[in-house]
């Protein structure tokens, strides 16, 4: 027999003792491992047996042997690629367990030595990638010599992948597993410009991922609780995957935390201006604001350094701060599917203090419904939209407490992102280096950032036609979602105008607003020195909601008709159901209420010709007029915005052509 044919037989002899006699097994290969040392076959099935026996010491130990011995043999690399998929694994099994345990026994040269080798066997990109990154994590020492590689490889195979979105597996390795390794490494030298390029790719994937929106939701997989999807603050909880990774490795907490970590890093290894220990928002957003301020007396080199400082840092500072605040307001664009139903917020100006600015000359036409007007309190609004120094004031923005919890943060938010912006579009070299950034990330398409711009284009009073769009809107009670606008070029622009108010966007709250918008458009035509029966009719009718806030404008109102001798609306009879306006109305026609030629009916100049005429009043009209108005103080119990919002509705063309 030969000496291969012993070998086999030695073997298969102890196969098959294996299962009644496990000891006389190891005899028997013992006793062939010494016969024929340089046998593989031999080694091998010793292995078998210890590492299906979970003897974890032994198993290893034999392992190395063939390691050191048989390192070309097919069986050994399977069992290598066995052990490292094993180390990859999410997985918790008593199996995945001993493998991992084997592979600890073995020495750390021979650990990293079988990882590197085991790495160029592989030929799947992110199968190498992430068998490297088992060893650079686990042999610091290798990120000298192979982090940087592997890095570009990384966003090489994410471009050569063609990868539309960056939240992907081979940007997730780079940012979050190997982009640390290497900043973090004082051995690992890198120039500044591959720095930035590491911030940029880093800013935008953890942006993504910490913003991306419902719609990528369809990658969510196995069950969820809810309880976890119910707050923004809770997304990096959310069982997100990412398309050729595990569910452990596409989980990213903290991500805002990680994302400014690295830009202090970058920054201390490019030399920027920075403060030590940890500060808040305002802090670094001050101290950029201040670097703006020399940043031009800096030569060419250093000029760079710090203005992309101010970028980056102040960019930051902005998206962070703009997410915070939408998604606040707006919880559902980043909720799942199984998210309760939050009401969504929407900025708009306070107009509920249109009342409040009216003078009334008392000394006319002082009717006994007026004079309780007398003893209350005028509300006036002072103009304190500039202060004596020229400069605009900062627009106040409140909200009720029941509708945000948090409204101090979330203000304090929207401060921070508003300031930012500023500060980027201040100077035009900031301002041509974030356009660029933008342009690259494509922040155009992202919803949730158009909504914060919106609000600030509000608040900056740079958008002149938010009042005329509120007017021209239907107005039926339903709700009711954002106006989305597209993304502009933001510049401070200031006019003069009122505070604003983030409003619940539900029926409840829209139905009041819209009342006051277009009480407030009306108003500016009614009370102009040119006449508009038209627009004080609406003015009247509008004014009943609230009543009696609105008593001082009304009165003004009443004395405009005085001076005017007359007054022509023939729909007062349709919507003015407030019984202290009917008896004001009643009372102009007396002889003590001035004797005012009202003409309140509907085709009313058409009944004149109908009746006898007698000292130029028609007494047929006067009867109409009074049996109208008893009709009127019948309906004096009607829901008023069941009245109002009729009114809104049946005479939607006719206010938009008092409008025009």
């Amino acid at each position: 027999m030969s000496a291969q044919g012993d070998c086999e037989f030695l073997v298969k002899r102890a196969r098959e003792l294996v299962p009644g006699d496990l000891w006389a097994a190891k005899a028997w290969l013992i006793t062939a491992r010494s016969l024929y040392p340089a046998d593989f076959n031999i080694q091998y099935e010793m292995y078998t047996i210890e590492r299906n026996a979970e003897r974890t010491a032994s198993a290893g130990r034999l392992l190395y042997d063939m390691f050191v011995n048989f390192p070309d043999q097919p069986a050994v690399w399977r069992e290598i690629s066995v052990i490292t998929s094993a180390l990859r694994s999410d997985s918790q099994d008593k199996q995945t367990q001993f493998l991992r345990g084997l592979f600890e026994t073995l020495p750390g040269r021979v650990q990293c030595e079988m990882l590197l080798k085991a790495t160029e066997q592989c030929f799947n990109t992110l199968e190498r990638a992430e068998m490297l990154l088992l060893l650079l994590r686990r042999f610091p020492e290798t990120v000298v010599q192979h982090g940087v590689g592997l890095g570009e490889t990384l966003l090489d195979a994410e471009s050569i992948e063609d990868q539309e979105c960056p939240v992907n597996c081979f940007r997730k390795l780079f940012v979050c597993d190997v982009l640390p390794l290497i900043i973090n490494n004082p051995d690992v030298r890198l120039p500044a410009s591959l720095l930035y390029k590491y911030l940029n790719k880093a800013a935008e994937f953890y942006i993504n991922y910490v913003t991306r929106s419902t719609q990528t939701e369809s990658q969510y997989q196995g069950s969820q609780d809810s309880s976890d999807i119910m707050s923004p603050s809770k997304r990096s909880s959310q069982k997100y995957v990412i398309d050729g990774l595990t569910e452990k490795s596409s989980q990213v907490t903290d991500p805002w935390e990680k994302l400014f970590k690295i830009l202090s890093v970058v920054g201390m290894r490019c030399e920027w201006q920075m403060d030590k220990g940890r500060r808040s928002f305002g802090d670094i957003l001050h101290r950029m604001k201040d670097l703006c301020r020399y940043i031009s007396n800096f030569d060419s080199d250093a000029h760079i350094k710090y203005k992309n400082q101010v970028v980056y840092s102040t960019m930051l500072v902005f998206f962070k701060n703009a997410f915070q605040y939408v998604s606040n307001i707006q919880p559902s664009l980043f909720q799942g599917p199984n998210a309760p139903n939050q009401t969504p917020l929407v900025l708009l100006e306070d107009v509920t203090n249109i009342y409040g600015d009216t003078d009334i000359d008392r000394n006319k036409h002082i009717h006994k419904k007026r004079k309780l007007a007398e003893g209350r309190e005028k509300t006036m609004q002072s103009s304190d939209d500039e202060d004596p120094s020229g400069k605009a004031r900062s627009r106040h923005i409140t909200v009720n407490k029941a509708d945000l919890a948090n409204s101090i943060e979330v203000l304090e938010s929207f401060k921070l992102a508003r300031e930012s912006w500023e500060l980027l579009c201040s100077l035009e070299s900031l301002d041509k280096e974030f356009t660029r950034i933008c342009l690259a990330w494509k922040t155009d398409s992202w919803l949730w950032l158009r909504i914060f711009l919106t609000d600030m284009i509000i608040y900056q009073q740079t958008c002149e036609k938010v009042l005329d769009l509120m007017c021209c809107i239907s107005l039926p009670i339903q709700e009711g979602g954002r106006v989305q606008e597209e993304q502009p070029k933001v510049k401070s622009k200031f006019r003069k105008g009122s505070d604003l108010k983030l409003w619940p966007c539900t029926s409840r709250a829209i139905m009041p607003y819209c009342l006051h918008l277009l009480l407030a458009c009306f108003k500016l035509r009614a009370f102009t020195d040119s006449r508009d029966d038209m627009a004080l009719g609406h003015v009247v009718v509008l004014l009943q909601h609230e009543w009696p806030r609105g008593e001082n404008l009304f009165l003004k109102a009443i004395n405009k008709i005085c001076q005017q001798g007359n007054f022509q609306y023939e729909n007062f009879f349709n919507y003015v159901t407030n019984i202290d306006m009917l008896e004001e109305f009643a009372y102009l026609r007396t002889q003590e209420g001035g004797k005012i030629h009202l003409e309140l009916l509907p085709n009313q100049a058409m009944l004149i010709k109908h009746h006898t005429v007698t000292r130029g009043i028609t007494k047929g009209v006067k009867e109409d007029f009074r049996l109208a108005m008893e009709r009127q103080v019948s309906r004096c119990g009607e829901n008023l915005m069941v009245v109002l919002h009729r009114f809104c509705i049946n005479e939607k063309i006719l206010l938009l052509q008092t409008l025009a």
